[in-house]
C-alpha cells in the first residue's frame, strides 16, 4: 500500500507579519516565483506516494486549488475545517475521511517547510513503513545546525530492531539549554509525523476521547463536493483546541523518530528567510540591480509583496547616514565582517550570523570601522518601500539638503 502523504496548510504565518492587518500566509508567499506550497506538492509526486489530501480553511481554498493547478496535481482531496482548531483536530479529521483504509501509513506534511535533498528524506520514510503499528508514531528529528530557540527539541535511545525511541521533548528552549540538548545528541523537532490510520484513531480514543467523538461527527456529517470535505461546523467546533504534540505525542508511550541530517527549515522568521536567500544569492542577482553609494554598494535581490531583499556592501571605513523610516522595518543578517550597529540610543558591534531587528521608525546606522568589507543581507518590511522613505539626520557624505 502507498504511502499518503497529508499536507497541513491552514498556519497564518503572523510570525512574519506582526503589524499587517492582511498578511500572507507562509506557505503562499513568492520567494522568487516559488512557494513552500508548491514545493511541498512537487515533493509528494515521489512514486512512493498516494494522491495527496490538503487539510486548510475556505479562507485559503482558492489558493489551495490554484497552487494545485499549477503543480498540475488532478488527483486530490481537501479537507476543509470550519474553525481553527489547532492541529490536534486538523489531523484526525483528515485521517477520519473514507477515503483512507484502516492500515494506510499516513505522512504528515507541513505546508510551509523547506526541505532539501529529499531523496534521503524519502528513502528514510519508505524504510520505517514496515515498523509502523497501530500504535506508534514516527516523528522526524532534524540534526541541529545551530542552538536555536526557534525549534523544539528530544531525546532518543535505540531499542529493538535498530529503532531510536523519544524519551523526553524540550520545548524551545534558550540558547543556552539548547547548547546543553544537543551534546545529550537532541534533534530539532520538525513537526512532520508517519503513521497508520488505525494508530490515530487508537491514540486519540485513548488520550483524547473528547476530541475523538467531536471529530468523528464532525467528518461523519461533512458534506461532500468537487473533492472537498466541509467538516460539519457543530460537532467541530466542539472538539478541543489542542496542538498533536501536547494532545497525542507527550502522552504516548511509543513515540518513535527518524533522525535526519538533511537541510531544513520552516522559515519560520526573518533571520531563516534571509539565510535561505544568502544561501541562494546566486540565483537573485541580477547586475542591474547593484547601486553604488558613497559607503559602499547595494543589490536588490527580490522585490516580494510587501518585503524587499537586499545584500548591502560597506567598504572598509565605509559609513550609512543615520536614518529612519515611517513606513518598513527591517530586518538584517550580518554575513560577513564585523559592523558597528547604532539602534536608537545604543550601539554594538555584530558578528556574522547574528540578526538585527530595527523596527518601524527607529533611528539607525550601520558604519565599518574595520579594514575588511562588511556583507549583511536585509529584509525591508513594510506597505512603501521605497528609496524616498529615508528621513536622514546625520550624513559624512553631505546627503543632507
Amino acid at each position: 500500500m502507498k504511502i499518503r502523504p497529508i499536507i497541513l496548510c491552514g498556519g497564518s504565518g503572523t510570525r512574519l507579519w506582526p503589524n499587517s492587518k492582511n498578511h500572507q500566509a507562509k506557505q503562499f508567499i513568492d520567494f522568487g516565483n516559488w512557494t513552500l506550497l508548491g514545493k511541498t506538492l512537487e515533493r509528494v509526486k515521489a512514486s512512493i506516494f498516494d494522491a495527496p489530501i490538503i487539510s486548510t480553511n475556505s479562507k485559503y481554498l482558492k489558493q489551495v486549488k490554484f497552487h494545485l493547478r499549477k503543480a498540475k496535481v488532478s488527483k486530490y482531496k481537501i479537507v476543509l475545517e470550519p474553525a481553527k482548531k489547532n492541529t490536534a483536530p486538523a489531523i484526525l479529521s483528515t485521517a477520519l475521511i473514507k477515503d483512507i483504509p484502516m492500515e494506510q501509513p499516513l505522512m504528515f506534511f507541513s505546508a510551509d517547510h523547506l526541505i532539501e535533498k529529499t531523496n534521503i528524506f524519502n528513502k528514510a520514510i519508505n524504510k520505517n513503513k514496515a515498523n509502523l503499528t497501530d500504535q506508534n508514531i514516527f516523528i522526524f528529528g532534524i540534526k541541529p545546525t545551530s542552538p536555536s530557540s526557534e525549534y523544539g527539541y528530544f531525546i532518543t535511545k535505540k531499542i529493538k530492531g535498530n529503532i531510536n525511541k523519544v524519551t523526553r521533548f524540550i520545548e524551545k528552549p534558550k540558547e543556552a539549554k539548547a547548547k546543553q540538548v544537543i551534546k545529550q545528541k537532541g534533534y530539532w523537532n520538525s513537526g512532520m509525523f508517519f503513521l497508520r490510520k488505525d494508530s490515530i484513531i487508537n491514540n486519540f480514543k485513548k488520550y483524547q476521547p473528547t476530541i475523538y467523538r467531536n471529530c468523528i461527527k464532525a467528518v461523519n456529517k461533512a458534506k461532500y463536493k468537487f473533492n472537498t470535505y466541509y467538516l460539519n461546523k457543530a460537532s467541530f467546533i466542539q472538539a478541543t483546541a489542542k496542538s498533536f504534540d501536547y494532545a497525542i505525542l507527550e502522552k504516548s508511550k511509543h513515540i518513535n523518530a527518524i533522525k535526519l541530517d538533511i537541510p531544513w527549515s520552516d522559515l519560520g522568521s526573518w533571520k531563516e528567510i534571509l539565510k535561505m536567500y544568502d544561501k541562494n544569492k546566486n540565483k537573485y542577482i541580477n547586475k542591474k540591480n547593484i547601486y553604488y553609494r558613497p559607503w559602499g554598494s547595494y543589490t536588490n535581490l527580490f522585490k516580494g509583496k510587501e518585503f524587499l531583499i537586499k545584500e548591502l556592501y560597506v567598504k572598509p571605513k565605509g559609513i550609512l547616514s543615520l536614518q529612519k523610516h515611517h513606513h518598513r522595518a527591517e530586518h538584517w543578517l550580518v554575513t560577513k565582517g564585523n559592523p558597528k550597529i547604532t539602534l536608537n540610543k545604543d550601539s554594538f558591534i555584530k558578528k556574522p550570523n547574528e540578526h538585527i531587528f530595527i523596527p518601524l521608525e527607529a533611528t539607525h546606522r550601520i558604519q565599518n570601522p574595520g579594514k575588511k568589507p562588511v556583507k549583511i543581507i536585509e529584509a525591508q518590511v513594510g506597505s512603501i518601500l521605497k528609496e524616498t522613505d529615508i528621513v536622514r539626520f546625520e550624513d559624512v557624505y553631505g546627503r543632507i539638503s
